[in-house]
């Protein structure tokens, strides 16, 4: 089992290598190790009396944990969509107008370190580039503002429980709750990028050409963009409050802004033609979603809950236990780790081998590992998916970033990581 994940992990690794998406190994992987355990149950867990219908049991167990957050995902990728096709994000980046290109870089950078908590730093990334791409026209200078983007997006989602896909594993597996990560991560992550942000600055200066600005979605009235934009991102951030009020599984909560904005927009769109009114509505925006990288969640989760049932994250916690001891080590290392293979893997499986009964709901083991795993991907280029998105939109090369960003993207994690340990020992926050 462990050599068959090992090799899925490779496949997954090397995909663009390969030319083959990431969720077709995810998914063999998967459905591979779930074989093995089945036909081997009876070595594997010789001390379960009836060891075939506790692996049963225990698949449909973390496949209904799993399905909270496939749904979740689904909800907020809707969401992000429609406002999309709205042209709602044009508010937002219709108002940056300054010249000054070492102004510009700290406004892009703090726009997008928020930009990816409310809605996420994948989606964030992919505006963002669209956006330099119509700003700047020297290649450098593209490249160097969109290397502070993909950290300022990873940085942003870390502290967000819906900003990073890792955050809302571990928020969702109440791991986490969403008014503690933000309070003990906000200024860590803050730190992550003010220090990248202020050794770049001494290499930014001159100013931009002129902006080369479309007008996107010309047909769409201004106030049909700013009420599915407030209405869409308002139900992002109403996740969290809905949780809250009534206990139930985030996915209820965005399924419900999913619900409330897909009525609006049918009202809205009523009365105009069918092509138009299915292009801008729920309906039709669902064809949009990125269904490939939801079917990789769910194989390597999947998968994940394998080698958890089949016992050998266990032992791999033990070894971990043994050999380093101390979590501020071990999720520095998975951080560093998230770089060169994917974090959600990685996370998945620190679930899996330090349960909540090991460390309770809250504990500075989860809060170290979601800053780490959020913000550790951005030393790599291909380490994130915002990284892996700006890359494929802008062309940018993998050695130019390991040169130019990849020191500053290791100095600002560590920082981040000292910031946040100084706040747990000087105000036991």
């Amino acid at each position: 089992m462990i050599v068959i994940f090992v090799l899925g992990y490779m496949g997954i690794a090397f995909e663009h290598s390969l030319k083959i998406d990431k969720a077709a190994f995810a998914l063999f992987t998967a459905v591979a190790l779930w074989t093995i355990l089945i036909l081997g149950v009876n070595e594997l867990l010789p001390l379960q009396e009836n060891p075939l219908e506790f692996a049963e049991e225990g698949l449909m167990h973390h496949l209904g944990e799993i399905s909270g957050i496939l749904f979740f995902l689904m909800g907020a990728m809707t969401l992000v969509e429609i406002v999309d096709v709205h042209g709602g994000f044009d508010i937002i980046t219709s108002k940056i107008t300054s010249k000054n290109k070492l102004k510009l870089l700290w406004i892009l950078s703090f726009v997008t370190f928020f930009m990816s908590a409310a809605l996420d730093n994948l989606t964030t990334s992919i505006i963002m580039a669209a956006l330099l791409r119509k700003l700047i026209k020297e290649k450098e200078d593209l490249w160097l503002f969109a290397g502070m983007v993909i950290l300022a997006a990873n940085a942003g989602g870390a502290w967000s429980p819906i900003g990073d896909v890792t955050t809302i594993m571990l928020w969702v597996g109440g791991n986490v709750t969403a008014g503690n990560i933000i309070l003990k991560l906000f200024i860590p992550s803050l730190v992550c990028i003010l220090v990248p942000l202020l050794l770049l600055s001494r290499k930014v200066k001159g100013k931009v050409g002129e902006f080369e600005r479309e007008n996107a979605s010309r047909d769409i009235p201004q106030w049909e963009k700013k009420t599915v934009m407030y209405m869409g991102v308002g139900s992002l951030l109403f996740v969290p409050i809905f949780k809250s009020l009534t206990h139930l599984p985030p996915f209820m909560g965005i399924l419900f802004g999913v619900s409330v904005l897909w009525i609006v927009t049918e009202i809205i769109h009523r009365r105009k033609d069918e092509h138009t009114k299915r292009q801008y509505s729920i309906s039709g925006v669902l064809v949009k979603i990125d269904t490939p990288s939801i079917l990789f969640f769910l194989g390597i989760l999947v998968a994940v809950a394998a080698l958890q049932i089949g016992g050998q994250l266990t032992e791999l916690a033990q070894i971990l236990d043994d050999k380093v001891g101390n979590i501020w080590v071990i999720n520095s290392l998975i951080g560093v780790f998230s770089s060169v293979v994917d974090n959600v893997p990685l996370v998945a499986g620190s679930i899996g081998m330090y349960g909540l009964d090991i460390y309770p709901q809250d504990h500075i083991f989860w809060e170290l590992l979601a800053y780490c795993a959020g913000t550790g991907g951005s030393i790599l280029i291909i380490g994130s998916a915002a990284g892996v998105a700006i890359m494929g939109i802008l062309k940018i090369d993998f050695f130019w970033y390991v040169k130019k960003i990849s020191p500053y993207a290791f100095v600002g994690y560590v920082a981040g990581i000292l910031v946040f340990l100084l706040q747990t020992t000087l105000f036991h926050l």
